[in-house]
């Protein structure tokens, strides 16, 4: 049995569960068609493992024993289900009439990876709207709950529920296929698939809720699936800018967060536990992401901003003007009001506090229930030595985060200012 699979009981699903269910769920969508028919079977041999797993114990190859019973349990609806019968019907005589895909590159190292890739490219796929394709990739792919992906977009649950939902039927009404797109649609469907794929990582490396700062499982899915597509599209540059820009940031993952689970702030990280071999390999993407003749796209910028705050000995030391002048070409190729709250800490740093706090508090309108506005205000607040309204800045960012370590975090803050 695999190390893996050594747990027993409620606890080996949920190891092999947490695990693979992404692949598990890319594989029955695949061969059924139906996004909701696969979810409903994934379900049910999971509440079967949960059954018979205590008594017989974890399987060799548990994953496999998820498929064949996912399997079963679809042929079974189908049977009971004309409805479902026919629809499938239909689909698998229209697989047949497209043929195989062809593979965007020959050679050995070009083979197509697993399931997973297939469903990314289904659920980004152009008939869907931007903010659903990004909401149904991560709920489905990375295993987000709902009211994870809901906070990740500022949104409400019951408004993404819904998404989700209409999603959901859009795929099954436009019958849109499971597969990886040929070479020449590969270029109009990858923005949508880098966006998803930054956001998993995001939601990794700083969850939005829950105990622990970084859920190291989503983060680690982020940084692979990037490497597939690297390998599957090595010359598109933004490709390699993301794969950079998550490297450089989870080089810090072990610094930043204290012996008792609290968050610590990047100035204060101890920067000798930094992962050096992905510094290495972070910078070398960026030198790519950031040659050609075209300008650079907004990972290879963001990377390159990465690449100078691992570059510095420490915070006093990091060249923040030209922090600065990137966030400036960042926000002509992207704006956003997040483009320019960190815009306005690297002012703050460059210029001094009370220029940065003008910017930051600029941006209240449009991120008031943005947890970091409030936690940057009152850092800001803090070294101004207004500490009356630095406590109420982190008050507010307390009232806001979902997650225990920033909360822990703002706990001390708070305590230290009273």
């Amino acid at each position: 049995m695999s190390a893996r699979a050594a747990g027993s009981g409620v606890s080996g699903v949920e190891a092999v569960y947490r695990e693979d269910r992404g692949r598990l769920l890319a594989m029955m969508a695949a061969r059924l068609g139906d996004l909701d028919l696969a979810e409903e079977v994934v379900s049910e041999a999971v509440e079967a493992a949960l059954a018979r797993w205590p008594v017989d114990g974890v399987p060799d190859k548990p994953l496999a024993w998820l498929v064949t019973t996912a399997r079963r349990k679809a042929i079974d609806r189908i049977r009971r289900d004309r409805s479902y019968a026919q629809r499938l019907a239909v689909l698998q005589v229209e697989a047949d009439r497209a043929g195989p895909v062809p593979p965007v590159e020959s050679g050995p190292d070009r083979d197509l990876p697993d399931e997973r890739l297939q469903l990314f490219f289904t659920c980004c796929h152009p008939a869907l709207p931007p903010d659903a394709r990004t909401a149904l990739t991560l709920r489905f792919l990375a295993g987000l709950t709902t009211a994870e992906v809901a906070r990740a977009f500022l949104l409400p649950t019951a408004t993404m529920q819904q998404r989700i939902v209409r999603a959901k039927r859009k795929i099954r009404d436009a019958r849109i296929p499971f597969r990886v797109p040929a070479a020449d649609e590969l270029a109009a469907r990858l923005p949508g698939v880098l966006r998803v794929v930054y956001l998993i990582f995001t939601e990794g490396y700083s969850a939005t809720g829950g105990d622990d700062l970084v859920r190291a499982d989503l983060a680690d899915e982020a940084i692979r699936l990037a490497r597939i597509l690297h390998r599957l599209v090595p010359r598109e540059r933004e490709v390699t800018g993301l794969l950079a820009l998550m490297l450089l940031i989870d080089a810090r993952r072990a610094a930043r967060v204290g012996a008792d689970g609290e968050l610590v702030l990047l100035e204060d990280q101890d920067r000798a536990r930094w992962d050096t071999d992905r510094i290495v390999e972070g910078r070398a993407l960026v030198v790519d992401a950031l040659s050609g003749a075209r300008p650079p796209g907004p990972y290879g910028v963001q990377a390159a901003i990465a690449a100078l705050h691992d570059e510095a000995a420490d915070v006093t030391t990091t060249d923040w003007p030209q922090i600065v002048a990137l966030y400036d070409v960042l926000a002509c190729l992207e704006s956003s009001p997040v483009v320019a709250l960190n815009r306005a800490v690297a002012v703050a740093m460059r210029d001094g506090p009370a220029v940065g706090l003008v910017l930051v508090e600029g941006l209240a309108d449009e991120l008031g229930d943005y947890h970091p506005l409030h936690v940057a205000r009152g850092e800001l607040l803090r070294r101004l030595e207004r500490p009356d309204e630095a406590l109420g800045a982190f008050r507010r960012a307390r009232e806001l985060a979902g997650n225990a370590a920033d909360r822990r975090y703002l706990d001390r803050r708070i305590a230290d200012l009273q």
